[in-house]
Protein backbone atom coordinates (compact mmCIF):
# COMPACT_ATOMS: atom_id res chain seq x y z
CA UNK A 1 0.00 0.00 0.00
CA UNK A 2 1.51 3.45 -0.67
CA UNK A 3 0.98 7.10 0.59
CA UNK A 4 0.44 9.40 -2.40
CA UNK A 5 -1.77 11.49 -0.99
CA UNK A 6 -1.27 14.99 0.62
CA UNK A 7 -1.37 13.29 3.97
CA UNK A 8 1.63 12.43 5.63
CA UNK A 9 2.07 9.45 8.80
CA UNK A 10 1.45 12.27 11.26
CA UNK A 11 -1.46 14.38 11.03
CA UNK A 12 -0.50 17.32 13.17
CA UNK A 13 -3.62 18.77 14.89
CA UNK A 14 -5.44 21.27 11.82
CA UNK A 15 -3.37 20.14 9.39
CA UNK A 16 -6.53 17.91 7.67
CA UNK A 17 -9.26 19.86 8.68
CA UNK A 18 -11.69 20.76 6.33
CA UNK A 19 -15.32 22.17 6.07
CA UNK A 20 -16.98 21.60 9.32
CA UNK A 21 -14.24 19.28 10.67
CA UNK A 22 -10.94 19.62 12.51
CA UNK A 23 -10.29 16.39 11.47
CA UNK A 24 -11.26 15.21 8.13
CA UNK A 25 -9.34 11.78 7.07
CA UNK A 26 -10.87 9.85 4.40
CA UNK A 27 -9.32 7.37 1.94
CA UNK A 28 -9.06 9.67 -1.08
CA UNK A 29 -6.77 12.10 1.69
CA UNK A 30 -5.22 9.05 2.95
CA UNK A 31 -4.11 7.00 0.06
CA UNK A 32 -5.81 3.72 1.39
CA UNK A 33 -9.41 1.98 0.25
CA UNK A 34 -11.64 1.95 3.45
CA UNK A 35 -10.90 3.73 7.14
CA UNK A 36 -11.96 7.20 7.38
CA UNK A 37 -12.08 9.64 10.70
CA UNK A 38 -13.77 13.04 11.50
CA UNK A 39 -13.54 14.84 14.25
CA UNK A 40 -16.88 17.79 14.58
CA UNK A 41 -17.08 20.20 17.04
CA UNK A 42 -20.81 21.58 17.92
CA UNK A 43 -21.31 25.02 19.91
CA UNK A 44 -24.31 24.89 22.33
CA UNK A 45 -27.51 24.29 20.48
CA UNK A 46 -25.24 23.30 17.28
CA UNK A 47 -26.22 20.89 14.45
CA UNK A 48 -24.65 18.89 11.62
CA UNK A 49 -26.19 17.09 8.47
CA UNK A 50 -24.20 14.51 6.43
CA UNK A 51 -24.50 11.79 3.76
CA UNK A 52 -23.29 8.62 4.56
CA UNK A 53 -22.33 8.03 1.15
CA UNK A 54 -20.92 4.34 0.68
CA UNK A 55 -19.34 3.83 4.02
CA UNK A 56 -21.17 3.00 7.74
CA UNK A 57 -19.98 5.65 10.48
CA UNK A 58 -20.13 5.31 14.17
CA UNK A 59 -20.73 9.00 15.71
CA UNK A 60 -18.41 8.85 19.22
CA UNK A 61 -18.91 11.90 21.95
CA UNK A 62 -15.49 12.30 22.89
CA UNK A 63 -16.91 15.30 24.79
CA UNK A 64 -20.64 16.27 25.62
CA UNK A 65 -23.46 14.83 24.74
CA UNK A 66 -26.66 15.18 21.66
CA UNK A 67 -28.49 13.32 19.02
CA UNK A 68 -28.13 11.84 16.01
CA UNK A 69 -31.05 11.45 13.93
CA UNK A 70 -30.94 9.17 11.00
CA UNK A 71 -33.64 6.69 9.11
CA UNK A 72 -36.54 8.25 11.32
CA UNK A 73 -34.64 7.43 14.41
CA UNK A 74 -33.73 9.46 17.28
CA UNK A 75 -30.20 8.15 19.22
CA UNK A 76 -29.66 9.80 22.23
CA UNK A 77 -26.25 10.31 23.20
CA UNK A 78 -25.27 10.68 27.17
CA UNK A 79 -21.69 11.41 26.02
CA UNK A 80 -18.76 12.32 28.63
CA UNK A 81 -16.93 15.48 29.84
CA UNK A 82 -13.91 13.53 28.17
CA UNK A 83 -12.26 10.41 27.13
CA UNK A 84 -10.66 10.26 30.41
CA UNK A 85 -13.98 10.25 32.37
CA UNK A 86 -15.28 6.75 31.18
CA UNK A 87 -16.56 4.68 28.18
CA UNK A 88 -19.49 6.13 26.10
CA UNK A 89 -22.37 5.66 24.48
CA UNK A 90 -22.45 5.77 20.56
CA UNK A 91 -24.56 5.80 17.70
CA UNK A 92 -23.99 3.58 14.34
CA UNK A 93 -25.43 4.95 11.07
CA UNK A 94 -25.73 3.31 7.72
CA UNK A 95 -24.05 3.75 4.49
CA UNK A 96 -26.77 5.41 1.85
CA UNK A 97 -28.28 7.65 4.90
CA UNK A 98 -28.90 11.22 5.78
CA UNK A 99 -27.81 11.91 8.97
CA UNK A 100 -28.04 15.10 11.69
CA UNK A 101 -25.98 15.28 14.50
CA UNK A 102 -27.24 17.79 17.12
CA UNK A 103 -25.90 19.00 20.95
CA UNK A 104 -27.98 21.03 23.21
CA UNK A 105 -25.09 21.78 25.33
CA UNK A 106 -22.17 21.44 23.04
CA UNK A 107 -20.05 18.56 22.37
CA UNK A 108 -16.98 17.11 20.58
CA UNK A 109 -17.64 14.00 18.55
CA UNK A 110 -15.51 11.68 16.79
CA UNK A 111 -17.01 10.01 13.44
CA UNK A 112 -15.71 6.65 12.39
CA UNK A 113 -15.96 5.28 9.33
CA UNK A 114 -15.05 2.44 6.54
CA UNK A 115 -16.16 2.35 3.20
CA UNK A 116 -18.71 -1.00 3.15
CA UNK A 117 -20.70 -2.68 0.90
CA UNK A 118 -23.95 -4.20 3.59
CA UNK A 119 -26.64 -1.57 4.77
CA UNK A 120 -26.71 -2.88 8.49
CA UNK A 121 -29.21 -1.07 10.26
CA UNK A 122 -29.12 2.32 12.53
CA UNK A 123 -28.40 1.81 16.39
CA UNK A 124 -27.61 2.72 19.61
CA UNK A 125 -24.66 1.41 21.76
CA UNK A 126 -25.34 2.11 25.15
CA UNK A 127 -21.91 2.51 27.27
CA UNK A 128 -22.63 -0.43 30.10
CA UNK A 129 -22.86 -3.01 27.19
CA UNK A 130 -19.14 -1.39 25.98
CA UNK A 131 -16.65 -4.24 26.76
CA UNK A 132 -13.58 -3.20 28.41
CA UNK A 133 -10.26 -4.52 29.09
CA UNK A 134 -7.11 -4.32 30.73
CA UNK A 135 -4.52 -5.44 28.65
CA UNK A 136 -0.54 -5.75 29.78
CA UNK A 137 1.18 -5.65 33.02
CA UNK A 138 3.49 -3.04 35.24
CA UNK A 139 4.42 -0.49 32.88
CA UNK A 140 2.45 -1.40 29.75
CA UNK A 141 -0.66 -1.84 31.53
CA UNK A 142 -3.71 0.04 29.38
CA UNK A 143 -7.81 0.14 29.70
CA UNK A 144 -8.78 -0.81 26.22
CA UNK A 145 -12.50 -0.21 25.40
CA UNK A 146 -13.88 -2.52 22.72
CA UNK A 147 -16.59 -0.38 21.46
CA UNK A 148 -17.20 -1.41 17.85
CA UNK A 149 -14.14 -4.00 17.93
CA UNK A 150 -15.14 -7.08 15.75
CA UNK A 151 -17.35 -9.91 17.92
CA UNK A 152 -18.38 -7.30 20.29
CA UNK A 153 -20.51 -4.75 17.92
CA UNK A 154 -22.10 -5.38 14.54
CA UNK A 155 -20.33 -3.70 11.92
CA UNK A 156 -19.77 -4.45 7.74
CA UNK A 157 -16.03 -3.73 7.29
CA UNK A 158 -15.50 -0.74 10.85
CA UNK A 159 -13.20 -2.00 13.46
CA UNK A 160 -12.98 0.90 16.43
CA UNK A 161 -11.70 0.48 19.89
CA UNK A 162 -10.00 3.38 22.60
CA UNK A 163 -7.60 3.01 24.36
CA UNK A 164 -6.26 4.51 27.96
CA UNK A 165 -2.56 4.67 28.70
CA UNK A 166 -1.54 5.81 32.35
CA UNK A 167 1.20 8.40 32.12
CA UNK A 168 4.26 6.97 31.58
CA UNK A 169 3.39 3.75 30.26
CA UNK A 170 3.78 2.43 27.24
CA UNK A 171 1.19 1.01 25.07
CA UNK A 172 0.66 -0.52 21.27
CA UNK A 173 3.38 -3.22 22.73
CA UNK A 174 4.70 -5.36 21.64
CA UNK A 175 5.08 -3.62 17.88
CA UNK A 176 2.23 -5.40 16.19
CA UNK A 177 1.14 -5.63 12.63
CA UNK A 178 -1.89 -6.36 10.69
CA UNK A 179 -0.82 -5.66 6.56
CA UNK A 180 -0.88 -9.52 5.57
CA UNK A 181 -3.58 -11.67 4.39
CA UNK A 182 -2.52 -15.08 6.64
CA UNK A 183 -6.01 -17.07 7.52
CA UNK A 184 -6.63 -17.47 11.30
CA UNK A 185 -3.15 -15.38 11.96
CA UNK A 186 -2.60 -11.82 10.45
CA UNK A 187 -5.54 -9.65 8.86
CA UNK A 188 -4.68 -6.48 6.21
CA UNK A 189 -5.91 -3.78 8.22
CA UNK A 190 -5.65 0.06 7.77
CA UNK A 191 -5.30 2.29 10.90
CA UNK A 192 -5.86 5.49 12.23
CA UNK A 193 -4.56 6.58 15.30
CA UNK A 194 -6.57 9.68 17.36
CA UNK A 195 -4.80 11.17 20.57
CA UNK A 196 -5.93 13.03 23.19
CA UNK A 197 -3.22 13.70 25.99
CA UNK A 198 -4.42 15.06 29.64
CA UNK A 199 -2.94 17.31 32.02
CA UNK A 200 -1.95 15.23 35.13
CA UNK A 201 -4.39 14.25 37.51
CA UNK A 202 -5.74 17.23 39.94
CA UNK A 203 -4.27 19.43 37.86
CA UNK A 204 -6.04 23.06 38.06
CA UNK A 205 -8.66 24.05 35.41
CA UNK A 206 -6.71 24.34 32.37
CA UNK A 207 -3.45 23.15 32.86
CA UNK A 208 -1.70 22.73 30.04
CA UNK A 209 -1.97 18.93 28.45
CA UNK A 210 1.15 16.93 27.41
CA UNK A 211 2.59 14.54 24.95
CA UNK A 212 3.35 11.13 24.05
CA UNK A 213 5.20 9.44 21.06
CA UNK A 214 4.27 6.94 18.50
CA UNK A 215 6.36 4.62 16.55
CA UNK A 216 6.12 2.61 13.36
CA UNK A 217 8.92 0.51 11.99
CA UNK A 218 8.94 -1.11 8.08
CA UNK A 219 7.64 -4.65 7.78
CA UNK A 220 8.87 -4.42 4.02
CA UNK A 221 11.41 -2.79 2.40
CA UNK A 222 10.01 0.95 1.66
CA UNK A 223 7.57 0.68 4.27
CA UNK A 224 5.79 3.01 6.58
CA UNK A 225 8.01 4.48 8.86
CA UNK A 226 7.37 7.06 11.58
CA UNK A 227 8.83 8.31 15.11
CA UNK A 228 6.46 11.61 15.99
CA UNK A 229 5.47 13.55 19.38
CA UNK A 230 2.01 13.31 19.18
CA UNK A 231 -0.34 15.87 21.06
CA UNK A 232 -4.09 16.45 21.47
CA UNK A 233 -5.80 16.52 18.17
CA UNK A 234 -3.23 14.73 16.03
CA UNK A 235 -3.71 11.29 14.20
CA UNK A 236 -1.26 9.21 12.81
CA UNK A 237 -1.50 6.99 10.00
CA UNK A 238 -0.68 3.41 9.62
CA UNK A 239 -1.04 2.02 6.10
CA UNK A 240 1.25 -0.86 6.98
CA UNK A 241 4.36 -1.67 9.46
CA UNK A 242 4.64 -2.83 12.64
CA UNK A 243 3.17 0.35 15.03
CA UNK A 244 3.81 0.49 18.96
CA UNK A 245 5.26 1.60 21.23
CA UNK A 246 2.28 4.40 21.99
CA UNK A 247 4.26 6.26 24.88
CA UNK A 248 2.57 8.54 27.31
CA UNK A 249 4.39 11.33 28.98
CA UNK A 250 4.89 10.79 32.44
CA UNK A 251 1.48 11.98 34.44
CA UNK A 252 -0.27 12.92 31.23
CA UNK A 253 -2.18 10.08 30.95
CA UNK A 254 -2.24 9.48 27.08
CA UNK A 255 -6.27 8.64 24.67
CA UNK A 256 -6.07 7.10 21.55
CA UNK A 257 -8.65 5.97 19.34
CA UNK A 258 -8.26 3.28 16.66
CA UNK A 259 -10.25 2.89 13.55
CA UNK A 260 -9.55 0.09 11.17
CA UNK A 261 -10.99 -1.39 8.39
CA UNK A 262 -9.68 -3.75 5.22
CA UNK A 263 -10.64 -5.84 2.10
CA UNK A 264 -10.44 -9.34 3.69
CA UNK A 265 -13.70 -11.79 3.53
CA UNK A 266 -14.06 -11.20 7.28
CA UNK A 267 -13.98 -8.92 9.68
CA UNK A 268 -11.56 -9.99 12.00
CA UNK A 269 -8.37 -8.33 13.86
CA UNK A 270 -5.40 -10.63 14.13
CA UNK A 271 -1.96 -9.81 13.81
CA UNK A 272 1.49 -10.37 14.38
CA UNK A 273 4.03 -9.69 16.43
CA UNK A 274 7.47 -8.23 15.81
CA UNK A 275 9.62 -11.42 15.70
CA UNK A 276 12.12 -9.52 18.51
CA UNK A 277 9.35 -9.17 20.76
CA UNK A 278 8.17 -12.64 22.19
CA UNK A 279 6.20 -11.57 25.23
CA UNK A 280 2.81 -10.84 24.20
CA UNK A 281 0.29 -8.51 25.91
CA UNK A 282 1.31 -9.94 29.56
Amino acid sequence: MTMDSTLSLHVPAGSAARGPYDVDIDPERAGWAHSSLRVLDLPPGGTHEFETGNSEWVVLPLSGGGTVRVDGEILELVGRESPFDGVSDFAYVPRDAHAQIASGAGGRFALAGAKCERRLPARYGPAPEVPVETRGSGNRTREVRNFAAAGAFACDRLIAVEVITPGGNWSSYPPHKHDEHHPGTESVLEEIYYYEVSAPPGSPHGAPPGYAYQRITPSRPGGAELLAEVRTGDAVLVPDGWHGPSIAQPGHPLYYLNVMAGPGPEREWRISFHPDHTEGYK
